[in-house]
């Protein structure tokens, strides 16, 4: 067809080339928008390769039978296979089955035998803090989800003040031009003066068309990586410069057989404003540095940081269920099988982004950011913690577990921990209100490493449920995984937590472990004979009242006595 068209004249000629032209120029300024297609061939290959083969001999030994009883044969085998293909397929979900377990044989497991003490806790809940950055900004701003992140030697929850998706005008034409920097460890978040920081992105993730995030990272990829590579999660942090990046963290595409997701490294995207030269490079070829996983160590402010895209760190934190056995997580066995569970009401869900120290263990790990998992057996009754899952923030190629079930610890689980709060104060009015985000917190307490939940009391829009709010100075609570007991803290003396717990729960554990007394106040008794020979002169209190009193006492009685 093109042939004839071409061979029509010089004019046809002309068309053609200019077509032509415009179609590979848009097959290389619009890769951003048939990036996803090509990443769903690169996910299905095999399937996809499977399928076809089986529709080409299908349709050929279909078009070569004579016979209408054959012709009809093949045509209800192809419905069969591809009927099956579907059912095992997606609807029983063990394509993701598969997928999952090569993502178990490739991961670097690595099991530990004391758990890691927690550091700097983090007070508010993560939708708790979107919910107040929101209060703080103007109807035509948006906020960006919030990311903890390492700046410097703290940790903060770092977001993007960035021009609402409402309105489209703002998102093609304005900048971001400010970043909420708040610290992680305080209960009175501030969202104004030193936390919030002027400092502009022409690259964002609510502005539109060749500034959009996500078309800005794709446009910077190679053709290879067009296949392998899609962006995820934003994150906002200092680089070693100390200046404010944009980094967006990447998923890599693995395998031919059930190919599965792995971290891929960042895209760092540098601050500045937009221009001429700005719009003409990120039409051709995008914005942003690529960093590989194997380079970031080289980035001392990457390292230790929170990078890793939560899509890939949950699927590798599932895929422990088949530490059993490649059949274990079968509807038949399960006897080891385990899932990640899921919190109502909208709550942020796992991974819970907390700050390990990993120094007193014989773990060769790192102290920082880890995605913390708390895995639980499959059925909806069973609320038991099975295993503690600390995968490195960073990227890094590990994943650290600790066996509960295995040293027949039983603990309660994350999903458990709700309703004994709720119990534990009956006079809340628990309608609007819900006890959420239950995160780690391990601490060494009369004598032994300890677990408990801490957990962050929330109020929640009737109107939206989306809406958090836990207030400047939010309940907290921690809850005993072993004892199950529910000890509500002050927020505001961190200092005293440790104390409070002891005197809680120090009887129920004398009586249980045996152990001795822990956080007493040591008093001296001074005996009288002995003050004479302390060398330290002991100045005596003298109260003035009291002379006061006996000198009018003495003058009465002096009256009195002449009286009479």
């Amino acid at each position: 067809m093109i042939k004839n068209y071409w061979n029509r004249g010089k004019k046809q000629k002309t068309i053609t080339i200019i077509v032509f032209i415009i179609l590979i120029i848009a097959l290389f300024v619009l890769r951003d928008d048939y990036q996803p297609a090509l990443l769903f061939l690169r996910k299905y290959i095999f399937i996809i390769l499977l399928s076809g083969i089986v529709l080409f001999f299908g349709l050929r030994k279909f078009r070569r039978s004579a016979s209408t009883g054959v012709r009809l044969g093949i045509l209800a085998l192809l419905v069969i296979f591809f009927g099956i293909l579907y059912v095992v397929g997606w609807h029983f979900k063990m394509y993701d089955y598969m997928k999952t377990y090569n993502v178990f044989n490739h991961l670097n497991k690595i099991e530990i035998n004391e758990l890691p003490l927690t550091q700097n806790e983090r007070i508010q809940p993560l939708r708790n803090i979107f919910s107040m950055a929101n209060e703080s900004v103007g109807e035509t701003k948006d906020v960006s989800l919030p990311h903890l992140v390492r700046i410097g030697n703290e940790n903060k929850w770092t977001m993007a003040i960035q021009p609402t998706e409402k309105y489209v005008w703002q998102g093609m034409t304005d900048n971001t031009e400010e970043v909420f920097a708040v610290s992680s460890t305080t209960p009175f978040p501030r969202f104004s003066s030193e936390n919030r920081i002027p400092v502009t992105f022409s690259i964002g993730e609510s502005l539109k068309f060749s500034r959009n995030t996500y078309n800005a990272v794709v446009q910077r990829f190679n053709f290879f990586q067009l296949f392998m590579l899609e962006p995820s999660d934003t994150y906002y942090m200092k680089n070693d410069s100390g200046q404010w990046v944009e980094v967006v963290s990447l998923i890599k595409w693995k395998g031919f057989l059930f190919p599965y997701p792995t971290f891929g490294g960042v895209m760092v995207i540098d601050n500045g404003e937009h221009d001429f030269k700005d719009y003409i490079e990120r039409i051709l070829i995008g914005k942003g540095t690529y960093i590989s996983p194997q380079e970031m160590k080289n980035h001392p402010y990457l390292t230790r940081q929170n990078t890793l895209a939560e899509k890939v760190s949950r699927l590798q934190a599932e895929s422990l269920k088949f530490l059993g056995g490649f059949n274990d997580p079968l509807p038949w066995n399960m006897e080891t099988a385990v899932k990640i569970p899921q919190m109502p009401k909208d709550q942020n869900q796992q991974p819970y982004v907390t700050d390990f120290d990993f120094s007193d263990t014989d773990v060769d790990a790192y102290s920082g950011l880890y995605h913390w998992f708390g895995l639980e057996p499959v059925g909806e009754e069973r609320t038991s913690l099975s295993f503690s899952v600390f995968i490195p923030a960073d990227g890094t190629d590990k994943l650290y577990y600790y066996n509960h079930a295995a040293k027949k610890q039983g603990y309660a689980g994350v999903s458990a921990m709700p309703l004994k709060v709720k119990e534990s104060r009956k006079e809340y009015d628990w309608s609007a209100n819900t006890p959420v985000e239950f995160r780690p917190y391990i601490k060494n307490i009369a004598g032994k490493k300890r677990m408990f939940f801490m957990g962050t009391v929330s109020s929640i829009s009737d109107r939206n449920a989306k809406q958090f709010d836990g207030s400047a100075t939010p309940d907290l609570v921690l809850i005993d995984s072993e004892y199950r007991d529910v000890v509500w803290i002050d927020v505001k003396h961190p200092s005293q937590w440790d104390k409070t717990v002891y005197d809680q729960l120090n009887e129920a554990w004398r009586a249980s472990e045996g152990i001795g007394y822990y956080f007493v106040e040591e008093t001296k008794n001074i005996d009288l004979a002995d003050t004479v020979k302390d060398t330290i002169n002991v100045v005596s209190v003298i109260d003035e009242k009291a002379l006061a009193i006996e000198k009018l006492q003495k003058q009465i009685d002096s009256l009195k006595a002449v009286g009479n």
